[in-house]
């Protein structure tokens, strides 16, 4: 089995170097194509053409979720019968229905979400969840790649494409929302920083080393974080109104 990655962005060389370090030995090589020929070679894996990469029994989608519908157009009808195709995103109900609806019906479909990246993986992965969405695939091959991932220490998350953008609107989304935020403040490192205002650098790092596209797609494509930003807006208020109505005790 050749596993192809397909995209060597930022996460997409991660997760091809993670894949490529599970399969080392097995006689299951990972190869990689990315359309940027500037981005480096993760370890591990063989660097191809992207006619190759798309010639691989499975296909592991790293693409920006804004860019998934045209990738996916332009790679269905160079798919042979029988591959796996597998995507990323951090969204899920967009890019599952772009795959069930633009790949040929004899293509297989897994859609995933690996809930971490260079920056929360970078201590290593295990234990960090990874959510599983078998689309288009019989239960004997599900419960193969549903091994496979739980074999890399991963917890794996079987989910609904609906059911996973529900939760992670009020989780990563809002996170990366109120990193960005954060961002625009400019926070530095305090001497007297307390453990919590050390927590909040570390998501501004996390979230603002993604790159832009990825935070737009987070809140254009998951239909919940409509009423998440809604409702954090409508929080803040809150604590505004609380805060400017407290009656400060003057002295005699």
């Amino acid at each position: 089995m050749v596993i192809g990655v397909y995209g060597l962005g930022r996460f997409g060389g991660f997760w091809a170097k993670q894949l490529a370090s599970r399969f080392a030995g097995s006689g299951n090589p990972v190869i990689g194509w990315s359309r940027n020929e500037s981005r480096p070679t993760p370890e591990g894996v063989r660097r191809v053409t992207e006619n190759e990469v798309l010639s691989a029994d499975v296909i592991v989608l790293c693409v920006a979720i804004s860019a998934m519908e045209t990738v996916l157009e332009h790679i269905a009808g160079k798919l042979k019968t029988g591959t796996l195709v597998m995507d990323t995103c951090s969204v899920k109900v967009h890019p599952s229905k772009a795959m069930v609806r633009l790949l040929p019906p004899d293509v297989e479909i897994l859609a995933t979400h690996p809930m971490f990246g260079p920056d929360s993986g970078k201590d290593g992965i295990e234990g960090l969840p990874l959510v599983f969405s078998p689309m288009r695939m019989d239960d004997k091959k599900a419960d193969l790649w549903r091994g496979f991932f739980d074999s890399m220490g991963l917890n794996v998350v079987d989910m609904t494409p609906e059911q996973h953008d529900r939760e992670a609107a009020y989780s990563q989304g809002i996170t990366h929302f109120i990193g960005r935020v954060l961002g625009e403040l400019n926070l530095n490192q305090s001497t007297i920083g307390t453990a919590g205002y050390h927590d909040l650098l570390d998501i501004v790092r996390q979230t603002c080393n993604d790159p832009w596209r990825l935070f737009v797609d987070l809140q254009q494509y998951n239909p919940f974080t409509v009423p998440m930003r809604r409702d954090l807006h409508k929080a803040i208020n809150v604590m505004l109104e609380k805060f400017d109505s407290i009656e400060v005790p003057r002295g005699d």
